[in-house]
């Protein structure tokens, strides 16, 4: 895994959130749409255990759960991916 990832759904509030951080400060990132893609789903959960989303996962082999935007940012400047 070379580039963040993020597992989310167009009807998901935090998804929605997390999603327009990722645009506004312009990162490379593949969004993958659990209702157009809803087998990732399995995926999603084997990363994070759970069922909730967005699963947001770094280079670095990390992941992040329903983060906050000042959470999501500093993992992002942490990981010089800003």
């Amino acid at each position: 895994m070379n580039q963040v990832i993020m597992y989310g759904a167009d009807w998901c509030g935090d998804c929605r959130r997390s999603k327009r951080l990722l645009d506004e400060l312009s990162v490379d990132y593949d969004y993958v749409n659990l209702v157009d893609e809803p087998e990732q789903a399995v995926v999603a959960e084997g990363i994070s255990g759970r069922k909730n989303i967005p699963v947001i996962t770094f280079p670095d082999g990390s992941h992040l759960v329903e983060p906050s935007d000042p959470e999501l940012k500093k993992k992002l400047e942490v990981s010089e991916l800003l």
